[in-house]
């Protein structure tokens, strides 16, 4: 009788259902009242509110990015949509953390470690708003938030020579893990520019992920697409740039084999 072929190997994980939407994260910066926004970064209080409820009413919740990469790596990412809030400004505890709470929601704060207590200089026309200190950042991960890093300072990392691209990549995830004493998996590319030198310093410095706005040519876990949303977008313009996202994004994200969250934080998934 003829021997038996051996077994195949057991699959290194454990079959996973493929997401079958895109993956789809809003961009956020700043959450208060002004009279001037030159540069769109600027969300009111009251028009986070309507668009918060509006995704809730469709059924839809709004979480971190690792929480969306986490459930969409075991199957259960519908429904979720990531929020981010770029450059770490200190309105996001006092108007945009209630909020999220209010609408059962969590967000990706993407801050700046190199400028804590500082403020928006890297952004000539103004107006000049305050960002996080590092015990606003220990808050940040107290609210049940995600802190994740935008760079050291701010500085378009296409240009950088090596040495700052490590300060601003591997520096930025030091510094942020030292001041709240757990893990940092988050990058965002400042002004949104990558190439693939900026992505291979975000890989090598230990991040898990990276967002982009409009990553162009580059996919992956470390040019994650974004749609910005300012205080100009009502219901119907959501609506809209959700339907263009699925059009200029068709493929679904593949899935990726991302470590679990906490209890506390899976709890809010």
């Amino acid at each position: 009788m003829p021997a038996e072929p051996p077994a195949a190997p057991a699959p290194a994980f454990p079959a996973r259902p493929a997401p079958t939407t895109p993956l789809w994260v809003l961009m956020y910066h700043s959450v208060s009242e002004v009279r001037e926004d030159p540069y769109r970064v600027t969300v009111t209080p009251h028009r986070l509110e309507r668009q918060l409820r509006w995704l809730r009413r469709r059924g839809l919740r709004g979480v971190s990015v690792a929480a969306l990469l986490t459930a969409r790596a075991a199957g259960r990412g519908e429904g979720l949509v990531g929020l981010t809030f770029d450059d770490g400004y200190a309105d996001f505890l006092s108007h945009a953390v209630p909020l999220l709470h209010r609408y059962g929601c969590t967000a990706t704060v993407f801050a700046l470690p190199g400028r804590l207590g500082g403020d928006n200089a890297w952004d000539p026309l103004g107006p000049r708003k305050p960002l996080l200190t590092a015990a606003g950042l220990r808050r940040v991960r107290a609210e049940g938030m995600e802190l994740a890093a935008h760079g050291l300072t701010h500085v378009d990392l296409t240009r950088a020579d090596d040495a700052t691209l490590r300060a601003e990549t591997a520096g930025a995830r030091a510094r942020l893990t030292a001041l709240t004493g757990t893990p940092v998996d988050g990058f965002c590319y400042p002004y949104g520019t990558l190439d693939a030198r900026a992505m291979d310093a975000v890989r090598a410095a230990g991040y898990r992920y990276a967002c982009a706005i409009d990553p162009g040519a580059h996919t992956g876990p470390y040019a994650l697409p974004r749609v910005h949303v300012g205080s100009r977008d009502t219901a119907p313009f959501l609506a809209l740039k959700r339907r263009l996202h699925a059009r200029r994004r068709p493929t679904a994200l593949a899935t990726l084999p991302y470590a679990p969250l906490s209890p506390e934080e899976a709890a809010r998934v």
